[in-house]
């Protein structure tokens, strides 16, 4: 199972690569449609004729993209009828989902381990500086190989 999970991570990872560098792309502030639509001269009239709806809902659809609110069937549809590919996906903040999954994994490790030292040192029993920063790597790797799903808790 753990061997599957690293190979469906390493996939995973392989299908968002093309998408790193997109998240520095700037969205217009009215949106793709009228930007794209505005800059290639093709009115309201024009892009509705294409979709068979009227200027004034392609003039919703556009509000509605620069509100954040559009459906991904229309954006698709919308795609089509500018001779366009409609594409989305996600982008790792940490450039990886590896990546992401070693730093969740570190900080539940932490949180472990410092919480059990807390304890430890009520009793007079806390782990050594050297051995601590040991303990939260162990922990660590541990975590991501079991993919623990309180990493994200």
């Amino acid at each position: 199972m753990r061997n599957q999970r690293k190979l469906l991570i390493e996939q995973l990872d392989r299908k968002l690569k093309p998408f790193i560098g997109s998240e520095m792309v700037i969205i217009p502030d009215n949106g793709w449609i009228n930007t794209i639509r505005t800059t290639i001269n093709m009115t309201l009239e024009q892009l509705g004729k294409k979709l068979n709806m009227t200027k004034q809902g392609v003039k919703r659809i556009e509000k509605s993209e620069a509100a954040g609110t559009i459906a991904i069937k229309s954006l698709k549809e919308i795609g089509n009828a500018l001779e366009m590919k409609f594409v989305y996906g996600f982008v790792p903040i940490d450039g990886s989902i590896d990546s992401l999954l070693d730093r969740k994994s570190r900080i539940l490790a932490e949180k472990i381990i410092l919480r059990t030292n807390h304890n430890m040192m009520l009793e007079d029993q806390a782990i050594e500086k050297g051995k601590l920063k040991t303990a939260i790597d162990d922990l660590s790797k541990e975590i991501k190989i079991e993919l623990k799903k309180t990493i994200w808790d």
